[in-house]
């Protein structure tokens, strides 16, 4: 049975971000998501966790001006300073929220670069990335994004990422973060491809295609997935990173039974 956690920048959009906290623990989650904490104090946040039982369970390295259309700034040789910067920042938070894992956002591949560049680039934070957060005993994780939603994303296929993690030398935090849902849109074998790499997987996000919706409202057969995790022996989280068609709670049938154990 499937470990869910809400995506607090998704979900329970009705209240404010602080509320929505006590939202997901009324509507039976254990576990949060989401994907930048830094607009607001780490200990205000801990708090909210503490008082509603839930586990922080991953939140985001800074992306860079994300409001302003920017998705990393992972594969930018130029801005590799602020990145680190964000490094240090990130796993303060982490630390304060006792959250084990952080997510890179690669990027856009800035228009005229040299793949190769931004490759190194990229492989170099990675290694950054991962060598500050091992003290503290936190997993680093790389996310292919689809290029529909994000057109120009630098990692957009499982093996890209996977080759980007090798070429960093595979340090045992660094991880691959996979989406359901963008990994359905770019090349789906959904269930094999979990099957060919589930130890070097570090954290699953869901959402239903075409959408982006709550589970069951799209092609993707989610009871078939979530029972081959089962057989597959996965006991990690599994991010519920979709935008609700309605009214997030209103929206949980699909949930229930996971929600209730």
């Amino acid at each position: 049975m499937p470990k869910l956690a809400a995506n607090l920048s998704m979900m329970f959009n009705e209240v404010a971000f602080m509320d929505r906290f006590a939202a997901a623990a009324g509507a039976g989650f254990k576990g949060v998501e989401y994907l930048f904490p830094y607009d607001f104090p780490a200990a205000d946040i801990a708090e909210q966790l503490d008082k509603n039982g839930l586990e922080q369970v991953l939140f985001d390295f800074s992306a860079g001006d994300f409001e302003g259309g920017e998705r990393g700034i992972a594969v930018q040789a130029e801005r590799q300073g602020e990145f680190q910067d964000g490094v240090g920042q990130a796993i303060e938070y982490a630390q304060t929220l006792n959250c084990k894992r952080l997510t890179v956002l690669a990027g856009l591949a800035p228009q005229g670069a040299d793949f190769s560049d931004l490759q190194t680039t990229l492989v170099d934070n990675l290694k950054f990335a991962a060598s500050a957060a091992a003290p503290h005993g936190i997993n680093v994780l790389l996310e292919p994004l689809n290029t529909v939603d994000t057109p120009g994303f630098f990692v957009f296929h499982t093996d890209h990422a996977l080759s980007m993690i090798e070429a960093a030398g595979s340090p045992a935090n660094l991880k691959l973060q996979y989406d359901v849902y963008h990994m359905q849109i770019m090349e789906g074998d959904l269930i094999k491809t979990i099957e060919s790499n589930l130890d070097k997987i570090g954290h699953i996000q869901i959402a239903d295609n075409p959408g982006r919706n709550e589970p069951g409202t799209g092609e993707i057969n989610y009871p078939g997935v979530f029972a081959r995790l089962d057989g597959m022996g996965y006991d990690g989280w599994v991010g519920c990173e979709y935008r609700p068609a309605g009214d997030t709670a209103g929206g949980l049938g699909w949930a229930s039974e996971y929600l209730s154990g």
